[in-house]
């Protein structure tokens, strides 16, 4: 049975409600109160209660949504084969790291993942719930070209999408993420914009129509040469778009999270920003576009270097924000992890305690609290890859 919530508001101080709608009141009468029924479905107290979970304090999201064939990509840098014992076996090792769960307050899983378990037969579900970490997952079916638009991508996978979210609910996902991407060198076109944005729109509502937090992500891509103030311009258009198809969804603002790219130059700019100019573009921008209603913003790294993504983060929480200002980082996250592991067994353990290093360090960044001093060199290197596809 679908729940409706109430909410009072006063109706001569709402923007929505016509003054001339009270001309006849006497001036010395009380402001009438006016009820708003706002539409909320079955999940609507859990989709809160998840997103807030999310969005702890000094806790963030670990993104191993990693198709297969990207996972492979990952795989052979470290000189392994791309097949599902690899694949189970490098999710093993981060999902079972002890202590994961002080840190992160979430995982994005491949669907293959999901379904999966340890060498014991314990689920990755069940390793992460008793970690008091949120399983989530990839909902989107990846990127293809817009036609009529200027060399673009449209994201597919919304065929289908309810009963597949109805299953992975059942599997024990409690969020959802989607990834679509807009390209500044390509313009971005008017037609790319408004179709990355009302994609988002469909799936979130379908997401919370099924129980799952959505994760709203127009990551605007770091390719271009272009200065930040075109970021900035760019993903205020974005924004603005997304909202506006979210709210002509009916999506719950209070039930989702963000996965936005920070506001930084194109990645072959001659001018790096430092982190207090990045965090001062990245903040306006949302400042000017996000509901406070929205309990999270989980930044996506995007090709940053690890150290890059944890200063940037950290430079934005130097003050209060109106949300719950954090990361949801694959790259940043696992870059030293497969490093140390090169799919050695005797390296596992050397391998989560990498992954603790950087989980920490982010969780301090979240509070604010970060300090690169004593960064390795190979943390401050870049991992940008031009066209990059998951």
């Amino acid at each position: 049975m679908a729940s409706t919530s109430f909410v009072k508001l006063n109706a001569l101080s709402s923007p929505w409600i016509s003054q001339r709608s009270f001309a006849h009141s006497s001036a010395s009468s009380p402001a009438p109160r006016v009820s708003f029924a706002i539409r909320a479905g079955a999940y609507s107290d859990e989709l809160v209660k998840t997103a807030k979970s999310i969005a702890s304090p000094g806790r963030g999201i670990l993104a191993i949504d990693e198709s297969n064939a990207t996972c492979g990509k990952r795989l052979a840098s470290i000189g392994l084969d791309n097949t599902e014992e690899n694949r189970q076996a490098y999710r093993q090792l981060l999902l079972t790291t002890p202590g994961l769960g002080d840190y992160i307050s979430g995982a994005i899983l491949f669907e293959e993942t999901l379904y999966q378990s340890t060498k014991d037969g314990k689920t990755f579900v069940d390793c992460l719930r008793d970690a008091n970490i949120v399983p989530g997952i990839k909902v989107d079916k990846g990127l293809s070209p817009l036609p009529g638009s200027n060399e673009e991508s449209w994201c597919q996978g919304l065929d289908g999408l309810a009963s597949r979210s109805a299953e992975y609910y059942k599997q024990g996902a409690r969020f959802a993420k989607w990834r679509t991407v807009v390209s500044i060198p390509c313009g971005p076109s008017a037609l790319a914009v408004k179709e990355a944005a009302w994609g988002l729109a469909r799936y979130a509502a379908i997401s919370q129509d099924n129980g799952l937090v959505p994760i709203v992500e127009p990551e605007i891509l770091l390719d271009g040469d272009h200065p930040i103030e075109r970021t900035l311009e760019v993903a205020e258009k974005v924004w603005s778009e997304v909202f506006f198809y979210l709210a002509q969804n009916n999506v719950m603002f209070e039930g989702i999270l963000l996965k936005p790219s920070m506001v930084t130059p194109g990645a072959e700019h001659k001018q790096k920003a430092s982190p207090e100019t990045v965090a001062e573009f990245t903040l306006t921008m949302l400042k000017r576009r996000v509901p406070p209603a929205v309990p999270g913003i989980m930044f996506l790294s995007g090709g940053q270097s690890e150290a890059e993504a944890t200063l940037n983060l950290n430079a934005m929480n130097q003050s209060p924000n109106p949300w719950h200002v954090s990361f949801s980082y694959a790259r940043a996250l696992q870059n030293s992890v497969l490093r140390t592991w090169q799919g050695k067994p005797d390296k596992i353990e050397a391998s989560q305690k990498a992954l603790l290093v950087r989980a920490k360090a982010n969780s301090l960044a979240q509070l604010g609290k970060y300090s690169a001093e004593g960064e390795n060199e190979d943390a401050k290197k870049g991992m940008f890859v031009k066209g990059y596809t998951y």
